[in-house]
C-alpha cells in the first residue's frame, strides 16, 4: 500500500488502496472508528460504490469505495472545499497509511 495524493477533481483526494476489495474498505473503516474515534454520520452504498461521511476535527469528509478505483478520502464538499478540509484528508490518509503498515508488518511477522 502506498498512498497516493491527487487533486484531479479540484480537492485533494487521498487513495488510500486502489486494488482492493470490499473487506479492505471494512478494515479502513474499522481503523478511524476505533483509533481515531471516528463516526460516519451518512452511509450511501450503491451496486459498485459505498460512500461514508465523517466529521475529523471538524471538518466533513468522506470514505468512498469504488469496486473499480479503490478506496479513497475526500472532503465531502469536493471542488468548493476549503484548504482545511484538504489537509484534513492529507492528516486522516498519513495516518491511515501509517496504521496500515504496521497491521501488514504484523500479519507478515506472526
Amino acid at each position: 500500500m502506498s498512498l497516493t495524493l491527487r487533486t484531479d477533481f479540484g480537492c485533494t483526494e487521498a487513495v488510500i488502496d486502489d486494488d482492493c476489495g470490499l473487506k479492505r474498505f471494512y478494515e479502513v473503516a474499522n481503523i478511524l472508528a476505533d483509533d481515531l474515534d471516528i463516526q460516519f454520520t451518512q452511509k450511501t452504498d450503491d451496486f459498485d460504490s459505498v460512500m461514508w461521511d465523517f466529521l475529523f476535527k471538524n471538518h466533513v469528509l468522506t470514505l468512498h469505495y469504488n469496486i473499480y478505483t479503490g478506496i479513497s478520502i475526500y472532503p465531502r464538499k469536493f471542488r468548493e472545499a476549503p484548504r482545511k478540509d484538504n489537509d484534513a484528508v492529507v492528516e486522516v490518509a498519513k495516518f491511515l497509511e501509517n496504521k496500515l503498515l504496521i497491521n501488514t508488518a504484523k500479519r507478515f511477522m506472526s
